[in-house]
């Protein structure tokens, strides 16, 4: 398909209710330490987004993007998803606020930032399944991607892009397929959809494996789905210190023909940008060239496959300054715009032959991959 940018617009789902909320500071995203004399303000922050639209209203391609509020999901909206005892914990601890999981705290009345941003992934997809917007961008907080059907974790607490996925299908989709590449492994909507044949799921991530009873899954190459799902869930676990090249690499030889055996008429983007080298909860080394580079690769696939159409929900990302830069980095890759801001402060000198032996070993393990 060829896709002419001049009729290219995002829209962009964004409340600013959601940042209302900040979780308590402690030993980074844990506890307090009576140790320590300044505790460490949580990653999770209102910042990390308000910096996102700010850089998406003054940047290039600001005059492209169209700006919505955001209806708040519904009960019902979450049990698509989500199981009722579940929701009954979540509408428990949100009446004085507290831990649900160790890494994932729901401070006093932020079930309405929940709601929100599971609001604007749905109103995301709706605007693309109504033919309003070829590309729609949920921009909120708190990230969505690691909450499983019954269990919250990273932050996560209703899962935005499944959510983003079903509604698709409910409107009239066959295949959906989800492309996630936050610097983590993309367990909750891989959990969500691991039995499914008309959802393939893929998630780039470091390769981090599993970290405890909230986050079971390996993000290993063994996961690729069960029953009527078998070989609909692909993970690509990247050695730590992956940057631009690997990425993109991995991308394009990888993920681009995994898409189009796979054949969806809908792709959702699980956007984290915690790849990027500054990130405090990461260990690569992606810079916003990458990010365009990954954005750009995505319209032209996009445009093979869905007509062009891409359901956006915003996830990881946590230096509030790069990240925002990163995040329009991307979204002007998929508008098919030239990254026009230079960067700041990124520097990685990149091994490009350790990055094609990385690409060659994971090609070479994967069940999935070189069919």
């Amino acid at each position: 398909m060829t896709i002419d940018k001049r009729e290219d617009r995002a829209a962009v789902f964004f409340d600013k209710r959601m940042l209302a909320y900040r979780i308590p500071a402690g030993v980074f995203d844990s506890e307090p330490s009576a140790l320590l004399e300044h505790q460490i303000p949580q990653p999770e922050n209102p910042e990390r987004i308000d910096n996102t639209r700010s850089v998406l209203e003054r940047c290039p391609i600001a005059a492209r993007l169209d700006w919505h509020g955001i209806t708040p999901a519904t009960d019902e909206d979450l049990l698509s998803f989500h199981t009722p005892a579940y929701l009954d914990i979540l509408k428990e601890v949100d009446r004085t606020g507290g831990s649900v999981t160790r890494s994932t705290h729901l401070s006093k009345g932020e079930l309405e930032a929940v709601r929100l941003s599971a609001g604007a992934a749905i109103d995301a997809a709706k605007t693309v399944m109504e033919g309003r917007s070829r590309i729609a961008y949920a921009l909120g907080r708190p990230p969505s991607h690691h909450a499983q059907p019954d269990v919250a974790d990273g932050y996560c607490f209703v899962n935005g892009v499944g959510l983003a996925a079903l509604e698709a299908l409910r409107a009239g989709c066959e295949r959906v397929a989800v492309i996630d590449w936050d610097v983590h492994h993309g367990n909750g909507t891989q959990e969500g959809f691991y039995g499914r044949d008309d959802v393939l799921t893929i998630s780039m991530h470091m390769d981090h494996g599993a970290w405890g009873p909230t986050h079971v899954q390996t993000g290993g190459v063994e996961e690729t789905g069960s029953g009527a799902g078998g070989g609909c869930n692909i993970n690509l676990p990247l050695p730590m210190g992956s940057g631009d090249v690997l990425y993109n690499e991995v991308f394009e030889h990888c993920v681009v023909p995994a898409v189009k055996r796979f054949a969806p008429d809908m792709i959702v983007l699980a956007n984290g940008q915690d790849a990027n080298q500054f990130d405090p909860n990461g260990r690569q080394c992606v810079t916003m060239k990458g990010f365009h580079s990954l954005g750009s690769k995505l319209r032209w696939l996009a445009g093979d496959v869905s007509d062009g159409r891409v359901i956006v929900t915003q996830e990881g990302g946590y230096n509030p300054s790069y990240a925002p830069l990163c995040a329009y980095a991307v979204m002007a890759g998929l508008l098919g715009e030239p990254l026009d801001i230079a960067d700041p402060i990124a520097f990685y000198p990149e091994d490009a032959a350790a990055s094609q032996r990385a690409l060659e070993t994971l090609i070479s393990v994967h069940p999935l991959l070189g069919q």
